[in-house]
């Protein structure tokens, strides 16, 4: 780990800088996706080479339906899927278990096509934790991480293995017994998925010390990992399943409300998430101890954390369970300050984004957590007429703490999202960029960077310049093109990063 630093304890956040977001799911590797791995080592030193100092990345869970990393099966788990087989020889005792996959030129940098790498990788993983268990050498470390993690890998392993044995994550149609999480039937379903669960204690062996290396190696390039917490958990979790009365889940298992936002002028149905909504006054009783112990280790796998629907906990919607669209919810009060008071020596940033009241911007006053601003908001013309006050333009950013996007994973590209403009909007575009057509995305970029804002990220389709056909999720979707978008490294060329770097050095955000 390299060494600290004058400042090291200051807020990460409170000082300028400029970071870039992407996925690991989206770095090339011969596996179909993207892993912790060689690869993930080259893009980071590429960055560090341009002076960025921040990674940004999404929830690292392991994903279910919809393979999205914000539905994970678990808050506490590591997704098996970014594991680098290629690391796992020497660990294995094996010969060359990385080299069975089909290295061929799709899988290195095609889309990531969930169904073929569950098919096929998930089995060499398996066949690489069968053979660590097996294997005739001291286990030490691993040992010692399920003994300091089996508060919550004991649960994690068992429920995956459930998940296989029935083909349903939907825990709450599995047999009464194990629904309800009988003490007859966690013994007697441990004892019968033994070695499936002890294979899935190890492939979370893996992924953490994969992990915990990357993270590591981040640090000493002199980059600070900015990680995402979603506010609520899928409704098909581990965590649903083992904490009913943390959440609104009635005696028989059932979930009774559903989250997600009213309708707006994007939506009129509104947008609705499914997933279970929390019983406040459940944590309450305990201080937040869930919550709190999520933090935690979610802030000992990176040195920030987005929360993912901030606003949530001032108040948030919440629609009857059997509803098909959003309409019909409420808003119901959050903890506010009451949670909030845990986090206030954390480096947090809340998710500001969406409809925000004045009681939302006094909690996130109150909090003092930095908040977001994403250019693509800023632009709300109609009729002709341009709101020149709107607080989402760069030159109305009110205070420093503040973190510049140009899009975030649910954005379109900003290429994408220029070229969708009308006429009327390209224009003032133009203008206020002082940009023409083709350099426009780096003219957006210049000016964030210009910015009070403390911090600028900028997500790594923006900096090839690339339109939607590299969008990472179209929100309120389910597809085979919602985050499987891999980064063709050919594709970044020297310009690129040294106009980058010249950015970042030009207006401050070079981290010494």
């Amino acid at each position: 780990m390299a060494k600290k630093t004058a400042g090291e304890n200051k807020p990460i956040l409170s000082t300028r800088r400029c970071g870039v977001l992407i996925h690991p799911t989206s770095f090339p590797s011969p596996f179909g996706i993207g892993d912790l791995g060689i690869e993930a080592r080259k893009t980071l030193r590429m960055l560090s080479q341009a002076k960025v100092s921040l990674w940004q990345i999404l929830p690292l869970g392991p994903t279910g339906f919809g393979d999205s990393p914000y539905a994970a099966r678990s808050t506490f788990a590591g997704n098996e899927l970014l594991i680098d087989l290629r690391s796992l020889d020497m660990l294995c005792d094996s010969e060359g278990l990385g080299k069975k996959y089909d290295d061929s030129e799709n899988q290195t940098k095609g889309r990531v096509s969930y169904p073929d790498v569950y098919a096929n990788k998930m089995v060499l993983l398996k066949e690489a934790a069968q053979l660590f268990i097996a294997g005739k050498f001291p286990k030490t470390d691993y040992e010692a991480f399920c003994k300091e993690n089996t508060w919550w890998l004991d649960d994690y392993a068992l429920f995956q293995a459930l998940v296989n044995h029935f083909n349903d994550s939907r825990w709450f149609l599995w047999d009464e017994d194990i629904k309800t999480r009988k003490k007859s039937a966690i013994s007697k379903w441990t004892k019968q998925l033994s070695n499936e669960i002890e294979i899935y204690k190890v492939l979370q062996y893996f992924f953490f010390s994969q992990w915990n290396s990357l993270h590591r190696f981040a640090n000493e390039l002199g980059i600070k990992i900015i990680g995402d917490i979603p506010i609520y958990v899928a409704g098909d979790s581990v965590d649903a399943w083992t904490n009913w009365s943390l959440f609104k889940i009635d005696a028989k298992g059932n979930q009774t409300a559903l989250a997600g936002c009213p309708p707006d002028a994007f939506t009129e149905d509104g947008q609705l998430w499914g997933n279970p909504t929390y019983n406040w006054p459940e944590h309450e009783k305990d201080d937040y101890a869930w919550w709190r112990k999520r933090m935690e280790m979610t802030l000992k796998m990176v040195d920030v954390v987005r929360i993912d629907h901030f606003r949530g906990f001032e108040s948030y919607w919440e629609v009857p369970m059997g509803e098909t669209t959003a309409k019909n919810g409420k808003w119901l009060p959050g903890p506010g300050m009451d949670l909030l008071k845990h986090f206030k020596n954390m480096n947090v940033i809340g998710e500001d984004l969406g409809f925000i009241t004045p009681e939302v911007l006094a909690m996130k006053k109150k909090s003092g957590f930095p908040g977001m601003k994403v250019i693509q908001f800023a632009w709300d013309a109609k009729d002709g007429f341009f709101d020149t006050t709107n607080t989402s333009l760069p030159h109305n950013y009110e205070d420093s703490n503040c973190i510049a996007y140009t899009g975030t994973h649910d954005n379109e590209t900003t290429r994408g999202w220029y070229e969708n403009q009308s006429d009327f909007m390209k224009d003032i575009l133009r203008r206020y960029f002082q940009s023409p057509d083709e350099d426009i995305v780096w003219q957006i970029i210049r000016t964030l960077m210009g910015s009070v804002a403390n911090t600028v990220v900028i997500p790594m389709q923006d900096i090839i310049g690339l339109d939607n056909s590299a969008r990472m999720n179209l929100p309120s979707s389910v597809g085979s093109a919602n985050w499987s978008w891999r980064f063709d490294p050919d594709t970044v060329q020297p310009w690129m990063l040294d106009r980058l770097s010249g950015m970042i050095e030009i207006f401050g955000r070079d981290v010494k």
